[in-house]
Parts: structure tokens; C-alpha cells; sequence
């Protein structure tokens, strides 16, 4: 049976002054319909450039990636991606940067009020219907990742892709933020796969861990299923022995001589 989304033994190459260098090399992952996978490892270890692939935002040198068994071969609105920098248009407010995306997938589809109607279920779902007509000068750091979900949900994409999206926050606002996270991806069933380097957050989210060797020509090393049940408590899995036994699997790997560098524990 094929995945709904599949990174097929792809290796992506990138040309520069001294030459070819191999980011990654031969990696396969397999995604099920509304499964959440994180992507894990040390800094330079290719995970935003595997990301980027399925977002269809850089080519495969070899193998490539499927959705629906459909080949990636370019952005789509199918696939939407959250940045760890939120990317609002500062002179819009937090409904018309959500309302500019939705515009732009269902624009001849739908009538401006049903446009309208999406937009503002969409801040509702992130909890930012009263913040709907502030800029983003006018909201904290957190909000606008809220803004920035919004804007991606919005679209209604197959494949919810996520690039250290809380990377940026602070420690309170990144839980609350992954507590909302978890919520809405039970509610809506969605498909989503985010790069972090946060051993915590990958556990308490994600259903696999896919582990990344250490670049140039990094490779996946090691997918951890995480049995897990959901809904999951953070304050409960403090203390839970299977949390603590993934945790400590993700951390045996990152520093078992695949690399050293910084990792949040």
C-alpha cells in the first residue's frame, strides 16, 4: 500500500563556488494521512531542505516526492508551510493576511463572503477572533504565529508543513502554541510534518521522529514510532515512563556520534 506522502530516495544537490555539495543523500519517508512527523537532527543536517523538497520549493537531483501518488514538482497550495518567521505583510491586518491566502486558493471558487466566512473561522480555530482587525505591529511574537497557522489552515491543505514554527518564542508561548497545535491537528485529522531540533516538542507532538544523520549527504538514520496515547497532557508525560524512554532514545542518537551540536533537551 503506498503513503499519502512519500520522500522517495531523494538526493538534492546545491552548486556552489567550490563546487557540487550533496545536502542530502538517499532519504525515504513515508507519511499517512493525518499523521504527524516531525524531522529531527543537529544544524546543517538537511531537515528544512527535505521540507522544502515536499513543499515543492526546491527539486530532488535524484528520487523525489509523492503526494496522493502524485509527483512533487513545485509549490502547490496543497501543501502549505508555516516559517519559523511568521512572513505577515505589515500594512494588513491579522484578517486580511489570512484573507490575501484565501484568496488567492479560492478566488472563482467561492463568493467573497463565503471568503470572508473562511478567514474568520480560521482565527477562530487559533484563537485570534479578537485580534482580527490589529496589525501585526499591534501583536505579540506568539500571535503572529497564530496568524501564521491561520493563514495555512485556511487554505485547506492536504499536507500541513512546518519549519521550527516556535523556534522564535519564548518557552511559555511555544507550549501554549504546541498545546493549540495538538488540538487542531486532532480536530481538522491533518496530515502534517515539522522540522524542529526540540527533543521535547517532537516527542509530545508527533506520532514518528524521523532522525537525520549529520550533513554534508545526510541521511535518515533512525524513525522512532512514538506509542504515545492522544490526547496527550505535558504535565502527565513528565512523568510517564514511555515518554521518558523516547526522549531518551532521540537523545541517545543525536549524541551517539552522528554529531555534535547544539540540541534542545
Amino acid at each position: 500500500m503506498t503513503a499519502y506522502l512519500e520522500v522517495d530516495h531523494a538526493t538534492i544537490e546545491f552548486k556552489t563556488r567550490k563546487g557540487i555539495y550533496r545536502a542530502v543523500q538517499n532519504v525515504s519517508i513515508e507519511v499517512e494521512q493525518g499523521e504527524f512527523v516531525s524531522i529531527i537532527g543537529h544544524s546543517g543536517c538537511g531537515k528544512s531542505t527535505v521540507l522544502n523538497l515536499i513543499a515543492g520549493l526546491v527539486p530532488a537531483s535524484s528520487g523525489g516526492a509523492l503526494l496522493g501518488g502524485r509527483e512533487i514538482s513545485g509549490p502547490s497550495p496543497e501543501r502549505a508551510v508555516v516559517f519559523q518567521n511568521h512572513s505577515l505583510l505589515p500594512w494588513l491586518t491579522c484578517f486580511g493576511n489570512v484573507y490575501l491566502a484565501v484568496e488567492k486558493v479560492f478566488s472563482g471558487h467561492q463568493s467573497k463572503t463565503q471568503m470572508r466566512e473562511r478567514t474568520d473561522e480560521a482565527l477562530a480555530l487559533v484563537g485570534l477572533t479578537h485580534a482580527r482587525d490589529k496589525r501585526p505591529n499591534e501583536i505579540s511574537g506568539g500571535m503572529k504565529q497564530r496568524v501564521g497557522i491561520a493563514r495555512a489552515l485556511a487554505m485547506e491543505p492536504k499536507v500541513l508543513l512546518m519549519d521550527e514554527p516556535f523556534g522564535a518564542l519564548d518557552a511559555l508561548t511555544r507550549a501554549n502554541l504546541q498545546d493549540s497545535l495538538m488540538e487542531i491537528q486532532a480536530r481538522l485529522k491533518s496530515t502534517v510534518v515539522m522540522v524542529t531540533h526540540d527533543v521535547d516538542e517532537a516527542v509530545l507532538l508527533s506520532d514518528r521522529i524521523v532522525m537525520m544523520t549529520n550533513g554534508p549527504a545526510a541521511t535518515v538514520g533512525q524513525i522512532l514510532s512514538v506509542d504515545l496515547p492522544r490526547p496527550r497532557n505535558r504535565l502527565q508525560l513528565a512523568e510517564d515512563t514511555r515518554y521518558i524512554h523516547h526522549r531518551a532514545e532521540v537523545l541517545r542518537f543525536l549524541h551517539s556520534g552522528h554529531g555534535a551540536g547544539a540540541i534542545a533537551a
